[in-house]
């Protein structure tokens, strides 16, 4: 079966990509590993300096995006312990970063929210990990950009694609 098309090109809808090998796929699987260090190195060094760790920004990014949220659902969306977690939050409410409010409906619940030190924390560390996006999806075109979050949301796991689902559409 041929991958060119009537156009010349290579098919639409993917119907090449499934039969990519072996040595293809671990190149992807290098070329993610290399840019999630990148992604990540601008943020580890801003976080250096308040000596937090990616969990911690972590749960700064998605308690900004989803002001309100309750501990159990940072839980899930982290994947991390219970034990690591109050760790992390015991710092950012310490440091006033992060407030912890009881829940309205649920007095057992806290809610959690960024406090304007922990925004500007946040603007920092996502205008660093932004301008990174901007450039290189300048550099790779709009039909890459909807590529690479098609590739993206395909590798998500069902229960996290819909909270990442429900952010996207601004129901979260």
């Amino acid at each position: 079966m041929s991958d060119i098309g009537s156009s010349g090109g290579a098919k639409q809808g993917g119907e090449s990509l499934l039969f990519l090998t072996d040595e293809q796929l671990r190149k992807g699987i290098e070329a993610m590993f290399f840019a999630y260090r990148a992604f990540t190195s601008d943020p580890d060094r801003i976080l250096e300096n308040y000596e937090y760790g990616r969990a911690h920004h972590r749960a700064i990014h998605f308690i900004n995006r989803q002001p309100g949220l309750t501990v159990n659902t940072l839980l899930t969306l982290l994947g991390v312990t219970k034990q690591s977690l109050n760790r992390v939050l015991r710092s950012l409410v310490e440091d006033g970063l992060v407030e912890a409010r009881v829940g309205k409906t649920d007095k057992r619940e806290r809610n959690l929210y960024l406090t304007q030190k922990g925004a500007m924390l946040e603007r920092e560390l996502s205008e660093a990990q932004r301008s990174r996006m901007r450039a290189a999806y300048r550099a790779a075109g709009p039909s890459a950009v909807a590529g690479f979050r098609q590739v993206l949301e395909a590798m998500m796991d069902p229960e996290l694609r819909k909270f990442y689902n429900a952010m996207k559409d601004g129901a979260a």
